[in-house]
């Protein structure tokens, strides 16, 4: 006899508004994510559309407010780049316009302070060790721009410079932060 897991999911026990409302009790949620764990809990095509429909003319599920708190709480984790953020709205499901428009309100235009202060935590963990490479491709991982990974190594690479000329022992990250901005 074959398990009750092989056979596919169970059918639902609960109306497809009550299991959403659980969901989104826990925390807020972009639709096509709502949508896909309704899918996966056995839930109509027909029926999902006409929930989210629901849900979203009440207010209850708003891909702009959530991504808004999705893009501050990132954002107090760390620096974090425009790309970077825009990719992972994008892999929630959000749409590029609302994307844009929530980037827009909640990012600076310039990035190049936020891409400096990642290069200086970089740096503070490495205990001041110089690899040019290296920091552009953690910065570009973060998803700055490529003008604000440039001002970060040349503001980095001067103080380095500095410290060279004035016989400091690479590791004086005291040095590094008088420098950086």
């Amino acid at each position: 006899m074959r398990s009750a897991s092989r056979e596919g999911p169970k059918p639902p026990t609960k109306p497809c508004h009550d299991r959403a409302l659980d969901f989104i009790a826990r925390r807020p949620h972009f639709t096509a994510e709502l949508r896909s764990k309704l899918l996966k809990r056995g839930y109509g095509q027909e029926e999902v559309a006409a929930t989210l429909e629901t849900l979203q003319g009440k207010g209850w599920v708003d891909d702009g407010e959530t991504a808004r708190s999705f893009v501050r709480q990132r954002l107090a984790r760390g620096p974090t780049g425009r790309r970077r953020l825009q990719a992972e709205l994008g892999r929630r499901g959000v749409s590029s316009e609302i994307a844009a428009a929530v980037l827009d309100e909640l990012m600076p235009e310039d990035e190049a302070p936020a891409a400096q202060e990642a290069a200086r935590a970089w740096m503070r963990r490495r205990r001041g060790r110089w690899d040019r490479a290296a920091l552009a491709r953690h910065l570009q991982g973060k998803g700055f721009a490529p003008r604000a990974i440039v001002a970060a190594l040349e503001l980095l690479r001067r103080a380095v410079e500095s410290a060279s000329s004035e016989n400091v022992e690479e590791d004086d990250l005291a040095l590094w932060e008088d420098d950086l901005p």
